[in-house]
């Protein structure tokens, strides 16, 4: 899968943050990075909002986002060099310093780049993938990639995810897998559409539980930054 960095000019305002949060959303989900969306927007969120509330509302600046190995790296630049972020503890009376609590408790690694011109704040998140253009996924993923990868043997030469084509091979792997599946519960006698909803159903609730907890992880680190 290809990753390729982005960024976006804006101008510091609380208005700005919601529709730079959904930003992020919208191509961690295509980097098929769900798993750290909401640890992405938060710290968007308190990145932006460091500017706004240190800076200045109206400050020229800039979100990047990339692949920095197999981190997720989040940047905002701006061009006051002199208002550094600090980190305070979360618990403290002050409100100055509990953002970068919070980004300091999701991501794995943060710090501040002096340029000559502009300042960069920035944050790293830990994405679970083996590689930058790799997929994230847990026993279930490796299973279905290891029968993707005998079905591309079978049928292709090309091994499956490797650019737009390997994509579309892997895709056409599912459907084979997916066809043969069928006529093997026709052949035993399964209703096979009774095994599909079985199947939609575990799928939908292993999702919706793995969402809840993310959410739940963060929804614990902000009440406790309050």
């Amino acid at each position: 899968m290809s990753r390729k960095a982005w960024g976006l000019d804006f101008t510091a305002a609380p208005e700005e943050v919601a529709a730079l949060r959904r930003i992020t959303r919208l191509h961690l989900a295509a980097w098929g990075l769900h798993d750290i969306t909401d640890a992405a927007q938060l710290c968007v969120s308190e990145l932006v909002s460091n500017i706004i509330t240190h800076v200045g509302v109206g400050t020229p600046a800039t979100l990047a986002v990339s692949m920095n190995g197999v981190h997720l790296r989040i940047e905002v630049h701006d061009p006051d060099t002199h208002a550094l972020p600090t980190l305070l503890d979360a618990n403290v009376d002050s409100e100055s310093g509990r953002g970068m609590a919070l980004v300091d408790a999701v991501a794995a690694r943060w710090g501040v780049q002096l340029c000559l011109n502009r300042k960069v704040t920035w944050c790293e998140l830990a994405t679970g993938l083996a590689s930058p253009n790799g997929h994230v996924g847990g026993p279930e993923v490796l299973r279905a990639e290891a029968l993707l990868d005998f079905y591309a043997a079978v049928k292709s030469p090309f091994r499956p995810g490797s650019g737009r084509l390997g994509r579309a091979v892997a895709e056409e792997s599912v459907v084979t897998a997916i066809t043969d599946f069928l006529h093997w519960l026709r052949v035993h006698g399964c209703d096979a559409d009774e095994v599909l909803d079985r199947a939609q159903t575990r799928y939908d609730a292993e999702l919706g539980c793995h969402d809840k907890q993310v959410a739940s992880q963060v929804e614990h680190l902000t009440e406790e930054s309050h």
